[in-house]
């Protein structure tokens, strides 16, 4: 079954353009015009990757990712005409996996979507498996419970709210606790080399989750910062 992939553009000439060279490459395409449409299409659908311009008449695709993130951890590539190190922040903030600023070649662009699609499956994968002889989707560290059935993460009695990334990090972390990960090793195993920031953005994610994780962010007892090198999960 072939991946599907939404593009949300307001710009017709764009729209097929984009959808002739995915559809080329073997990609199911759904277009959307505007963002209330491209979360409608989302939630009906449940794309594999979505193509999000930033610049959308009325609801722009800041809100577009924002909705679309309430309830769905799909990939997101956002597109912007601007190269500005806001847009790329709030872009974190709001859930988007990676930028791509006009103008950009049609061999990028796909090359960053077979990427990213690639990464979801190693880290499902990854994440996914445990050992024969311990079937359990749970991962538990004191009061700190992560399940990989439901997705969820809890901290004692609550339900955190958490961004793919987040969620993807943390999980990253604890199923390698104790060990010594570099900054750049974390990139590279969650959002691969070809993203476009750089290691800081690692630091912005333990910075969100220590803030829902720790007792107290600024003294951290679970993520351990190894100086000059990275981060330790000590659960």
């Amino acid at each position: 079954m072939a991946e599907i992939v939404l593009i949300v553009e307001d710009e017709i000439a764009l729209q097929e353009t984009l959808a002739y060279n995915l559809e080329r490459e073997g990609y199911e395409v759904k277009i959307a015009g505007d963002g209330p449409t491209a979360i409608t299409i989302a939630y009906e659908i449940k794309p594999d990757i979505i193509l999000l311009d930033i610049m959308l008449p009325g609801m722009d695709g800041f809100e577009v990712c924002r909705n679309i993130r309430k309830e769905m951890n799909t990939p997101i590539l956002m597109l912007t005409a601007r190269d500005d190190e806001i847009d790329r922040v709030v872009g974190l903030e709001v859930g988007a996996d990676d930028y791509l600023t006009k103008p950009f070649s049609m061999r990028e662009l796909i090359a960053r979507v077979k990427a990213m699609l690639r990464r979801v499956k190693l880290i499902r994968q990854e994440i996914g498996s445990t050992p024969a002889e311990s079937p359990a989707k749970t991962v538990k560290f004191n009061n700190l419970l992560i399940d990989m059935t439901r997705h969820e993460v809890k901290l004692g009695d609550d339900i955190l709210t958490m961004k793919p990334k987040e969620y993807d990090l943390l999980l990253y972390l604890a199923n390698h606790r104790g060990q010594v990960l570099t900054r750049d090793h974390i990139l590279q195993e969650l959002w691969g080399w070809d993203y476009t920031g750089d290691s800081r953005t690692v630091d912005v994610h333990i910075r969100w989750l220590r803030e829902k994780i720790e007792s107290s962010p600024e003294n951290p007892k679970r993520i351990i910062t190894v100086r000059g090198t990275g981060y330790r999960f000590e659960g």
